[in-house]
C-alpha cells in the first residue's frame, strides 16, 4: 500500500514538473505562428517564381540555349516581384497567425513575437544589404542563393523563440543556397524550392500537428 501511494505521489510529482516546463515553454517561444502562412508564403513564391522566370527568359525557346535576359527593366520587374511576393506573404502569415492567436488565448504581439521578428530581422537585414551591393556590383547569378542562405540564418536566430520545427527548415534553406552557390545556373530553380516547396511542406505538417 505503501508503494502504491509512493508512485502516485511520483507520478503526480512528475504531471506537475511536465505543466510547469508546459507554461514555461508557452511564456517563453510564440506558438501561435500558423502553418497556413508558410503555405500562403509558399504558393506566393512559387508564383513569383514562375512570373520571374517568364521576364528573364521572355520570347526565348525552351529547346534551345536560354540567356538570362537582366537589362534595367526586367530587373525592375523582378524587384516588383519580390515586392509583391513579401507582402503577400507577409499579409497572408500576419491574418492567419491572428486566428490561430484567437484559439490559443496567446496575443499576436507581444514580448515573445517581438523577439522572434527581432533575431529575424538581423540576419535578413544582413542579407539585403549584401544583395544590393552583389546587384550594383552586376553579380546577379549569386543573389538567388545568397537569399536563402540568409533567410535559413534568420530561420535558426530566430526558432528558439518559436516553434523548434523553424530550426530544420532554417538549415535545408541554408543548404539550398549553398547547392545554389555550385550551381549558378539553377539558382531560381533552387530559389522555388526553398521558398516554395518547403514552405508549403513544412505548412502543411505544422498545421497538422499543431491545428488539425
Amino acid at each position: 500500500m505503501n508503494l502504491k501511494v509512493l508512485f502516485m505521489e511520483k507520478q503526480k510529482y512528475l504531471d506537475d514538473l511536465q505543466d510547469i516546463k508546459t507554461i514555461m515553454d508557452r511564456s517563453s517561444r510564440f506558438i501561435s505562428l500558423s502553418g497556413m502562412s508558410g503555405v500562403i508564403a509558399g504558393i506566393s513564391a512559387l508564383v513569383g517564381a514562375y512570373l520571374a522566370y517568364s521576364t528573364v527568359y521572355s520570347g526565348q525557346d525552351y529547346l534551345n540555349y536560354r540567356h538570362a535576359n537582366l537589362s534595367f527593366y526586367n530587373l525592375t520587374i523582378l524587384f516588383s516581384i519580390a515586392v509583391g511576393v513579401l507582402i503577400t506573404s507577409i499579409v497572408g502569415g500576419i491574418y492567419f497567425t491572428h486566428q490561430k492567436s484567437k484559439k490559443t488565448n496567446q496575443n499576436i504581439w507581444n514580448s515573445q513575437s517581438k523577439r522572434l521578428i527581432i533575431n529575424l530581422l538581423i540576419p535578413l537585414a544582413t542579407g539585403g544589404i549584401v544583395c544590393l551591393i552583389l546587384i550594383g556590383k552586376g553579380l546577379i547569378g549569386i543573389i538567388a542563393p545568397f537569399t536563402l542562405i540568409f533567410y535559413g540564418l534568420g530561420l535558426i536566430n530566430a526558432s528558439k523563440y518559436t516553434l523548434s520545427e523553424i530550426r530544420s527548415l532554417g538549415m535545408m534553406q541554408i543548404l539550398l543556397g549553398i547547392v545554389g552557390c555550385q550551381f549558378i545556373g539553377y539558382g531560381l530553380i533552387l530559389w522555388a524550392l526553398g521558398f516554395g516547396v518547403l514552405h508549403i511542406v513544412y505548412g502543411i505538417v505544422m498545421y497538422k500537428k499543431y491545428e488539425a
